[in-house]
């Protein structure tokens, strides 16, 4: 797990509440990582990009564990949804995969761009205190903007504007339920 930049300070009950909320929230959008670049790599013919795509997934799952160990860390649960977010997002993977290369490619760089804009938005509401999870969130954050700039290097086609709002949508459907359960 990314070292915290300062010693993590004293939480009150409702900071440390919010702060599990917030891992939790990220901890799901780990789960869908999985499934999408699982999903993707399974459909592509493209021998190197399925190596890029098994690769991404490999470093997600460095996150998913550092999220966990910061919801076991803060007394909070991971969603009781798991189960759920990870079939749905396998479904979109394989969708994403089968509309071709370029589509897909452009599927993760879309997702990347707004998995980094979340994560920021997470820095800002994370209790100043909480030194560690936001040292998750921060490196998170970088390999986000990494996994996107190298689909776009791969050859990302751009999504078309309704593709890029109806996935915005579904994000706010899904961190929004997983803030809570």
């Amino acid at each position: 797990m990314p070292p915290p930049s300062q010693v993590p300070g004293e939480m009150s009950e409702t900071e440390r509440r919010e702060a599990g909320a917030l891992m939790r929230v990220n901890h799901v959008g780990e789960v869908c990582a999985q499934a999408l670049y699982t999903a993707q790599a399974a459909v592509t013919r493209d021998p190197s990009l399925r190596a890029h795509f098994i690769e991404a997934a490999h470093e997600e799952t460095d996150h998913l564990a550092w999220t966990r160990q910061r919801l076991d860390e803060l007394g909070a649960r991971p969603s009781v949804l798991n189960p759920l977010w990870y079939a749905g997002a396998f479904g979109l993977g394989l969708v994403a995969g089968r509309l071709g290369d370029p589509l897909s490619l452009g599927f993760v760089a879309e997702t990347e761009r707004q998995v980094e804009a979340h994560l920021e938005s997470h820095l800002d509401r994370l209790p100043p205190a909480d030194s560690a999870s936001r040292a998750v969130v921060e490196r998170m954050k970088l390999d986000e903007a990494r996994h996107a700039s190298q689909a776009v290097d791969a050859g990302a086609a751009e999504l078309p504007a309704p593709a890029k709002a109806l996935m915005r949508v579904a994000s706010r459907v899904m961190t929004t339920v997983a803030h809570r359960i």
